[in-house]
């Protein structure tokens, strides 16, 4: 199966002088060579910031010299930073999110936990995600990414004439009522080892987005719906709706449109929200999880 023509991924047909992309999978994902973010030229990140939209998640390893301040300064690089909408970031850097699980903790949900993409239920959600691995452990919690972009290539005609013009209703109020699973007070929630603030009636409210985006760069059509906070479509009924998210929530995260990543210590991922979906899998009890994340602004859905 070949979801992309070979010169799609060639590097020299893309003109990547000052970097080298090796392909994770046949659809997406790639990790990037001969780049140190710390240090990283205004050309080098034209290339990185192309392939990142070529390849929809970008990985760099060995990233030891990148400090907090390098992957701040590499966000912005991208856009103004987003808003969080579950934590109020690092002491001294509030636009910086710790995603944290220390070994001791057992727990059913982790941050990040079922197939998503960051924080549609804002009116502006995050464009593009960037996250650095401090700590991990020598097995699992593994992430997944899914091209949202080539799901909705691949539907029929018929299809994407049944969704061009709808719009995807997306809040969430199915992951906070399993945040709040046994919680005593709606106001004292955590995920794992981090302490969450957020405003939860906003978040159940969310926002109607249109299923079909496109990106504002590119110009492609990606499909924007998950299984985790896509809650009905505007004008239908929860009966008339549910049949149709199921259907795309399941085609959006089709294996083969997937590709997986095992996490190192030092690495920096980064991928963009508008062009694929992603999951972290909770596999690792008794074994500490440390990241830094951070979130460029997006666009209003269009």
């Amino acid at each position: 199966m070949q979801f992309y023509p070979p010169e799609y991924f060639d590097d020299m047909k893309n003109g990547y002088t000052a970097i080298k992309t090796v392909p994770l999978s046949s659809v997406m994902g790639a990790e990037i060579l001969n780049v140190d973010i710390a240090n990283i030229t205004d050309e080098q990140f034209e290339q990185v910031k192309d392939a990142l939209f070529r390849y929809k998640m970008i990985y760099f390893r060995n990233q030891q010299n990148m400090s907090i301040d390098d992957q701040e300064s590499l966000t912005l690089r991208f856009g103004e930073f987003g808003t969080d909408a579950y934590t109020q970031g690092m002491e001294g850097h509030p636009n910086v999110q710790r995603v944290l699980k220390e070994a001791s903790s057992v727990v059913d949900w982790v941050f990040g936990d079922g197939w998503h993409t960051d924080s549609p239920f804002l009116e502006q959600p995050p464009s593009i995600s960037l996250l650095q691995s401090l700590e991990v452990p020598p097995y699992g919690g593994d992430t997944w990414w899914s091209d949202a972009q080539i799901a909705y290539e691949l539907l029929s005609d018929k299809m994407k004439e049944v969704i061009a013009d709808l719009k995807v209703h997306m809040s969430a109020a199915f992951v906070l009522q399993n945040v709040n699973s046994g919680k005593p007070k709606l106001n004292d929630l955590t995920l794992g080892d981090m302490q969450l603030t957020v405003d939860q009636q906003k978040m159940i409210e969310g926002s109607f987005h249109p299923i079909v985006r496109t990106h504002p760069e590119t110009g492609k059509k990606s499909l924007y719906c998950d299984t985790s906070y896509s809650m009905g479509i505007e004008g239908m009924t929860q009966a008339e709706s549910k049949p149709l998210l199921d259907f795309l929530g399941w085609h959006n995260t089709r294996e083969e449109f997937n590709c997986r990543l095992r996490w190192e210590a030092n690495m920096l991922v980064i991928w963009d929200n508008r062009l694929c979906l992603h999951k972290a899998f909770n596999d690792y009890d008794g074994y500490r999880r440390e990241m830094i994340r951070t979130i460029v602004n997006g666009e209003v859905p269009f």
